[in-house]
């Protein structure tokens, strides 16, 4: 993915989000209930800051920290809607992989081989896993288009 210049450039980023917020270093530490020298090593590059220190200084000056995929869309942090979903030793599904709850006949692997279904199961294949994400995604498209008034939510929240 092609960045604009300087977006990932944490010197500039705070910089110019304290430059939005009309504030000095000392103003913008007092903010984000850090000392001064921090936001000044910061912004001088002597001090590159953890993610919970960005979020918190970028927060002071009224801004937030995002990720966009390559193609610029705005990622959504995933809900932890599902935490109940853990497999027969308790452990979580992977988060990479839709789970399926009550799988219908010919979801699960072990339906070849006549074993019991279990509750809930994942897609495995990455390509099938890709094209049903991507029909899904062209549905909501779809619905948005027909009836605007209905919005769509991700994420349970």
């Amino acid at each position: 993915m092609d960045l604009p210049p300087g977006c990932d450039d944490v010197v500039g980023i705070v910089r110019a989000a304290r430059r939005r917020a009309d504030c000095s270093q000392r103003e913008l530490a007092t903010r984000a209930g850090v000392s001064p020298s921090t936001v000044g090593r910061i912004e001088a590059g002597s001090l590159v800051p953890g993610l919970g220190m960005l979020r918190r200084v970028l927060a002071a000056a009224g801004c937030v920290l995002v990720a966009v995929d390559g193609a610029g869309r705005l990622v959504l942090p995933m809900g932890d809607d599902r935490t109940d979903l853990r497999d027969g030793a308790g452990r979580r599904y992977p988060a990479h992989l839709d789970t399926v709850l009550d799988p219908a006949p010919g979801q699960w692997w072990g339906d070849r081989y006549g074993l019991a279904s279990p509750p809930e199961t994942f897609h495995r294949d990455r390509r099938a896993r890709d094209a049903r994400r991507r029909r899904s995604q062209a549905e909501v498209r779809a619905a948005r288009l027909r009836h605007p008034a209905v919005r769509h939510r991700r994420g349970g929240g």
